[in-house]
């Protein structure tokens, strides 16, 4: 038996809510919120926030890494960035926040990430995803860049074999027609399937597929069907885990409404390669609005340690 671990933040008008806060499953559909549903991490540099985490094991030494943006919308917005999206996109961090870990339950201080050069816009929404070709992780993530005047966003990559070194940023994929953001990769049967907000034509998520993690990357036709379904616009940070019985579930980010309707629906298909996703709302239960994060598969012994540790040093901002 094993479960899941998910890392998320919520959308909350006070700072806390830009922090990293945990959640465990045994079965991928019924979620318990970890230290009662306050944050595990909390960010001290850079914005003095975090969102859109990922988390990923090391393949080759079994530690764990957090990565996410450096944004504080609750410090930010009303500041330094003049209640501007824009302000942001050209003028936010270039750097990622980064937390480690050999256990799950012990993590170090954040540190920054310097991860873009002066081209680059704020670094959003990072995801990695191991590289068997190379034998390297590829971390990706969304920003604007000079090569078009700061205009719509594509998704860049870097790679690092350590989480220390990182290559220098390339452009991974870029949609023709509109701005992308919020990429989310994963391997099935040896091909590789990136999620990403299309932010238009249409304005939804879409679906990729490629046979390498760098691409070429073409459309899945019958994913866009299966987003027929949803209210265009409404929808972001695709993020996916296989569950135990071998079907996928794609978790899409709702924000349609303010506050605490906001949150993750989701969406379960045989495959990834089939692209046709059913809305299973019914068939999860989550106690809160979980937003932008990633599922990590975790070990009987780590979720039982997770369970049994005491979070309550991380009540409060420390």
């Amino acid at each position: 038996m094993a479960g899941y671990l998910f890392v998320h933040f919520r959308e909350k008008t006070s700072p806390d809510g830009e922090q990293v806060y945990f959640a465990l499953s045994r079965d991928g559909f019924h979620w318990e919120a970890l230290n009662e549903g306050r944050p595990i991490l909390w960010a001290y540099y850079g914005d003095h926030g975090v969102r859109d985490m990922t988390i990923v094991r090391d393949e080759k030494n079994g530690r764990f890494h957090i990565i996410a943006t450096d944004l504080s919308l609750s410090y930010g917005m009303r500041g330094k960035y003049r209640h501007s999206w824009r302000e942001i996109n050209l003028h936010g961090s270039k750097c990622l926040a980064h937390w480690q870990s050999e256990d799950l339950v012990h993590w170090t201080e954040e540190e920054l990430l310097p991860i873009c050069d002066d081209d680059f816009g704020c670094a959003w929404a990072p995801d990695v995803i191991f590289d068997p070709e190379t034998e390297e992780y590829v971390l990706h993530w969304s920003s604007c860049h000079a090569k078009n005047d700061y205009g719509p966003m594509a998704i860049f990559m870097s790679r690092t074999k350590d989480f220390v070194n990182f290559s220098a940023p390339v452009e991974l994929y870029r949609k023709e027609d509109s701005g992308c953001i919020d990429s989310a990769m994963y391997e099935e049967n040896g091909k590789y399937y990136l999620f990403v907000k299309s932010e238009g034509n249409p304005e939804r998520i879409i679906e990729l597929a490629a046979d390498h993690v760098t691409g070429p990357f073409k459309r899945v036709p019958a994913f866009d069907v299966s987003m027929e379904q949803i209210q265009a616009g409404l929808y972001e940070a695709p993020t996916a885990v296989q569950l135990t019985d071998g079907r996928w579930c794609l978790f899409l980010d709702y924000y349609g409404v303010r506050g605490a309707g906001q949150g993750y629906v989701p969406f379960v298909a045989e495959s990834l390669a089939s692209g046709e996703f059913i809305r299973s709302d019914a068939a999860f239960s989550f106690p809160y609005g979980f937003k932008h994060g990633t599922i990590l598969k975790i070990t009987d012994e780590e979720y039982e340690r997770m369970k049994a540790h005491d979070w309550s040093m991380y009540a409060e901002r420390r």
